[in-house]
């Protein structure tokens, strides 16, 4: 769920009611996802790699410049295992989740203890299973030992894009390369996201400085 999150950059809305597709299945034509205004996770054989296609008006902003009136489509990265964790996922712990009852046909599926309930996620659940998610192995616990980052605070899905947003423009200084990361506008990135703190700021300009006298 995070690794996706953050290659992708999606709302939380899109990543939720992201379809997928099986290898070996045919994809949902672009009509019907438009229909149900939601992206799906394909198999291409083109690229020879999973493929999430998106079309525009599944997105808040899809009247934005960002999209042209296209559909967003990006080819998933072969990093870290990637891949084998999202086939070994399909293939075993899916189903497993799902526990025999009616498969809702998103990526994301909870557990399921009875037929009554969509295995699909809705927003208070998606919510709650990223913060669990954060809370057991995004917060450092000194007394575990367990965690990646020491005073991360809970948060929701939708703060990804801030984050990601933020790193792109402190590793190239671009607004537009950080809004090409979250389907948006340079101005709405800086308007909304790519937030600093005073002394990160004045660091940032320090780095831009120092390179004269390195040069």
């Amino acid at each position: 769920m995070f690794r996706l999150a953050v290659h992708l950059g999606l709302r939380q809305r899109n990543l939720r009611e992201l379809l997928v597709c099986p290898k070996g299945k045919r994809p949902r034509s672009t009509f019907e996802l438009e229909s149900r205004e939601c992206g799906e996770l394909r198999w291409s054989k083109l690229d020879n790699g999973w493929e999430v296609y998106i079309p525009a008006i599944a997105f808040k902003n899809s009247y934005s410049a960002f999209f042209r009136k296209g559909p967003f489509r990006v080819i998933l990265p072969r990093l870290e295992n990637l891949y084998a964790f999202v086939d070994e996922y399909l293939v075993r712990h899916r189903t497993r989740l799902l526990r025999g009852y009616s498969d809702p046909g998103t990526f994301f599926v909870r557990t399921l203890k009875s037929g009554r309930l969509s295995g699909a996620y809705d927003m208070p659940s998606f919510y709650a299973a990223w913060r669990l998610i954060i809370q057991r192995y995004g917060i450092y616990n000194p007394y575990t030992r367990l965690g990646a980052i020491e005073g991360l605070l809970p948060h929701g899905p939708h703060n990804v894009r801030d984050v990601v947003a933020t790193h792109v423009l402190k590793q190239t200084g671009s607004y537009e390369l950080a809004s090409f990361a979250i389907h948006d506008t340079p101005e709405v990135t800086r308007q909304h996201y790519c937030r600093f703190l005073p002394e990160e700021k004045s660091s940032m300009a320090a780095a831009v400085l120092n390179k004269v006298w390195r040069a």
